[in-house]
């Protein structure tokens, strides 16, 4: 089976507030590092999806997208900021809206 973990989609900046850390996630090998080394909790279901997703993008299975979505959606879950471009309305938008602005 040959992986492929170049697998590029939109650029995230996830914002881990208690490590006072930002990592930009844009590949699926970035996203699987950041999920199974640097993801705060191994609980929810989000992230189980997040990382079903990535391995579903590394094996060829489903589109860099999907991977994005997910990982917004486990960021959201975990009470990370996400910073993303949102494309369907030409902005940027940030999950959840916290109080980072300290930690910038």
């Amino acid at each position: 089976m040959k992986w492929d973990t170049s697998k590029r989609f939109e650029p995230i900046v996830l914002v881990f507030a208690e490590r006072r850390e930002r990592r930009v996630v844009r590949t699926a090998r970035e996203a699987a590092e950041v999920l199974l080394r640097e993801w705060p909790t191994e609980e929810g279901e989000e992230f189980l999806v997040a990382v079903k997703t990535c391995l579903d993008v590394i094996t060829g299975k489903t589109e860099p997208e999907k991977l994005h979505q997910a990982i917004v959606r486990a960021a959201y879950e975990a009470g990370i900021a996400a910073i993303t471009t949102d494309h369907r309305l030409g902005v940027v938008r940030m999950y959840p809206r916290p109080h980072i602005a300290s930690v910038m």
